[in-house]
């Protein structure tokens, strides 16, 4: 098969790239296209894999989100009319769903944040399949037309499954010149562009961040930002703020805990056995609360509440076959009868 993949944040290079692999040296051709947006392009680039960057970005507001999703649209429609494409699978992608129903291409989608209504709502109407993790559950995606048997739910994280071919970058630390003596904290902002994060944990984040700087003696903050403007209020700050791409789960490993307000590298975190955080302050997901519960993942309020001391090293958790999502994305490929093939009753958590 030819398979179109759109990457257009920077976590989704993490998630396909072991996937990429895997359909490559099973025979299938791969075209990944790419968004201008966070380290996106420069992870692609980090990790050698071919992509055609298309559009950027539309920044924090609704008219920029839609100038910049028309345009993006629309050069992505003139690329699948001059090519042909068997399949196409993103992870979260506002573009591709639509461009792929309007030339009949069969489209899988994947998230695992269910509260982003306004992407849901279109691209779980547009998609082929729609995969998720099965902390989900079928009835929190009702309302956006996303049922069985189009809705599959696969067992844990993404993240444990991404993780699996490709170990964290043990040089991540000495890349950055930080002190293994010392305790090491990896902050991730909140993705404020994102509609529904927008204002919602951004204060937390900000005494967070003061807290950690008057212990910074003995502590070592990594701030991972994801805008230009996100780097720019961090100048001046006691922080180590990486000048390139970094690879994020070799970092993830070095700390001693993570805290994120986004969702990946809390999971990052988990799947690797490192403590983390999440001052999160809207709606949470069934994949953090299920973790939470688990007592994986902790969701932070105070500041103070953060142990700040090193953490004790062990064996790495053990992971997932990444095949078991690749036969997913692949069985949504029609068969003879012009209808997907239906996925394994033990694969769709029922």
């Amino acid at each position: 098969m030819r398979v179109w993949v759109d990457v257009t944040n920077s976590p989704h290079v993490l998630i396909f790239r072991p996937l990429i692999r895997r359909m490559e040296q099973r025979g299938h051709e791969v075209v990944v296209t790419s968004r201008d947006f966070a380290q996106t392009l420069g992870l692609l680039d980090r990790y050698g894999i071919p992509h055609r960057p298309m559009g950027s970005h539309g920044g924090g507001g609704l008219r920029g989100k839609a100038r910049a999703m028309t345009s993006r649209s629309a050069a992505l429609a003139r690329m699948v009319r001059e090519e042909r494409f068997d399949l196409a699978v993103a992870h979260g992608s506002t573009d591709q769903p639509l461009v792929s129903r309007l030339a009949g291409i069969p489209q899988v989608t994947m998230f695992d944040y269910e509260f982003a209504a306004a992407m849901h709502h279109l691209n779980g109407r547009m998609a082929t399949r729609v995969l998720v993790p099965d902390a989900i559950p079928e009835r929190a995606l009702a309302r956006y037309g996303i049922r069985s048997p189009k809705l599959v739910r696969y067992p844990g994280l993404k993240e444990e499954y991404y993780l699996a071919d490709d170990p964290p970058d043990a040089g991540a630390a000495d890349e950055l010149g930080l002190d293994a003596r010392r305790v090491i904290v990896v902050l991730r902002p909140p993705p404020e562009v994102t509609l529904y994060h927008r204002g919602a944990s951004t204060e937390l984040f900000s005494r967070v961040l003061d807290h950690l700087e008057q212990a910074h003696e003995r502590v070592q903050t990594v701030v991972l930002p994801r805008t230009a403007e996100q780097r720019d209020a961090l100048k001046g700050r006691r922080v180590v703020v990486p000048v390139k791409p970094v690879d994020g789960p070799g970092l993830v490993l070095a700390a001693d805990l993570v805290v994120s307000a986004g969702g990946t590298m809390n999971r990052e975190a988990v799947a690797l056995g490192v403590p983390a955080y999440s001052p999160f302050a809207g709606r949470m997901g069934a994949v953090d609360r299920r973790l939470i519960d688990e007592g994986r993942l902790r969701r932070l309020e105070d500041p103070a509440d953060l142990l700040l001391e090193r953490r004790q090293r062990g064996a790495v958790p053990a992971m997932r076959d990444p095949d078991v999502l690749l036969d997913l994305i692949l069985g949504a490929r029609p068969t003879g009868d012009g209808t997907p093939a239906r996925p394994a009753a033990s694969m769709d958590g029922r």
